[in-house]
């Protein structure tokens, strides 16, 4: 009895181009139309896992983890100085989402410097902040601005240790001034001290201390005035 063969089917050859252009596993550089690059490792067809991306328009390149085509972990990101065509560090440290979140440290155009903690893209949490004017601040952020607890050092020496408000000192602070011996004590509202109590600090230490010390306090209450206005100023407990 004769045999009937029949032809195997095949699958059409698109589905063959299609199967071998997905993107999956460590992968050699693949360019886009646009002309940036990427190297690295893919999961269905997105950047996910280390890689490395190089962007044609500016130049910059950013190498770490990826996550589902976004950058998600740790990794650093560079741009390219026009002028010496080296790069320069921007910004090193944990990624969420394409932003940066975690601790990071951020390096601005102008040498400023900060290290510490992030969320959404901007400075929030417990970071330093290193100024090109010399000084610096560690304390905790919100929404990029000093806000809350901080400690904030001049290059002359003096300092202020208190409340933070959108970047200005605000509520119960201590201000410290070692070129003078003086330290005042009391409330700031929006950068300027509404009440409080200066008193001599390591006067005799002091290089450039004021010619009279100063005058003892005449108030029959003085405690009592100062507690007043404290309480008419100071909102912490409010916030």
């Amino acid at each position: 009895m004769p045999v009937i063969k029949y032809p195997r089917l095949r699958d059409p050859l698109f589905y063959e181009w299609d199967r071998k252009a997905q993107k999956c596993g460590l992968r050699h550089t693949i360019y886009a139309v646009n002309g940036d690059q990427y190297t690295g490792e893919w999961l269905d067809n997105l950047r996910h896992g280390k890689g490395t991306q190089i962007w044609k328009s500016t130049g910059a390149i950013y190498s770490g983890d990826w996550k589902f085509g976004k950058r998600d972990g740790y990794g650093a990101f560079s741009i390219l100085d026009p002028e010496t065509k080296e790069y320069k560090r921007v910004y090193t440290g944990w990624w969420e989402n394409d932003r940066r979140c975690g601790r990071g440290t951020f390096f601005y155009p102008n040498g400023e410097l900060y290290e510490g903690e992030w969320s959404h893209g901007v400075r929030s949490g417990w970071g330093k902040m290193h100024y090109k004017d010399g000084s610096t601040y560690e304390g905790q952020w919100l929404m990029d601005q000093p806000n809350g607890p901080g400690l904030l050092q001049l290059p002359n020496g003096n300092r202020y240790d208190g409340g933070w408000k959108d970047g200005k000192k605000h509520g119960p602070g201590k201000f410290f001034y070692p070129d003078k011996g003086q330290l005042l004590e009391g409330i700031w509202v929006a950068d300027i001290p509404k009440c409080g109590v200066l008193v001599e600090f390591g006067r005799e230490e002091a290089p450039a201390p004021p010619e009279l010390p100063l005058p003892e306090i005449k108030l029959q209450d003085p405690a009592g005035v100062l507690a007043e206005a404290q309480a008419m100023f100071d909102d912490s407990h409010n916030e």
